[in-house]
């Protein structure tokens, strides 16, 4: 997955681009924040969680969702097909797995509808277990372990496609609001010219060109750090942010 993208990044800025592995959502941060990497593809909250921290970035490009046909998606939380669960209420006592603290749509926005139902998943869940990616968190629900799981319609579909969760065997308890998709981000430490150059090679990745974060994209669009305060106004409703957040 990350082949073509790099040869094709490394066609347009004219130089090597080398790729990192995170091991999870709070590496990728870390190496943004020591210097391993000049520049990332997270989701929105790490995006934030990097500023909390004195990370110099910013936002430059996100992928168009082929569902939405916008750089938005949708988080969503599945059960089983024949789970008695119909409701987000009905998850009181039930064992639930979310991706990670720091996933948007595998733990910020279910979170913020189960708060505004008074449920308080430390509390009222019988299990709480973090998957750590949304693959390994899917698996969860596969493996009856877990009695719903968070994760984004993107995502479910991929796994569909895997021959994984389907329509026979699960169904989407509920979906979030719009959520904007996740940033490429880069250090402003980076030149005027190479910024330029990176946008450009965003807005010409080829169609056919897969999204290494397993998003089913139709190509990339511009974005700025504004796309994403709705998602730190609803961290620091949930008291998620850092103190001093704005």
């Amino acid at each position: 997955m990350i082949a073509p993208l790099d040869a094709h990044l490394e066609k347009v800025l004219g130089q090597r681009v080398d790729f990192l592995i995170a091991k999870d959502y709070q590496d990728n941060v870390d190496m943004l924040a020591d210097g391993r990497a000049n520049a990332a593809y997270t989701g929105a909250v790490s995006y934030l969680e990097a500023l909390e921290r004195g990370v110099k970035v910013e936002p430059i490009a996100a992928p168009i969702d082929k569902f939405t046909h916008r750089p938005w998606y949708r988080a969503c939380m599945i059960v089983a097909a024949n789970s008695s669960i119909k409701t987000l209420a009905d998850l009181k006592g039930k064992r639930v797995g979310f991706v990670s603290p720091s996933s948007t749509s595998g733990y910020l926005m279910p979170l913020a509808a189960l708060k505004q139902l008074g449920i308080d998943p430390k509390r009222d869940f019988a299990q709480l277990i973090f998957g750590g990616t949304h693959v390994k968190t899917e698996a969860l629900l596969e493996e009856g372990k877990v009695d719903a799981i968070a994760t984004n319609i993107p995502s479910y579909h991929k796994r569909q496609t895997l021959g994984k969760l389907s329509a026979k065997n699960s169904r989407v308890l509920w979906e979030s609001a719009p959520v904007p998709h996740s940033p490429f981000l880069v250090s402003t430490n980076l030149s005027p010219e190479l910024l330029e150059k990176l946008k450009e090679a965003f807005l010409t990745v080829p169609s056919d060109l897969q999204d290494i974060v397993g998003t089913e994209a139709q190509g990339y669009t511009l974005v700025v750090a504004s796309d994403y305060e709705p998602i730190q106004q609803l961290r620091i409703q949930l008291n998620l942010a850092a103190k001093g957040s704005k």
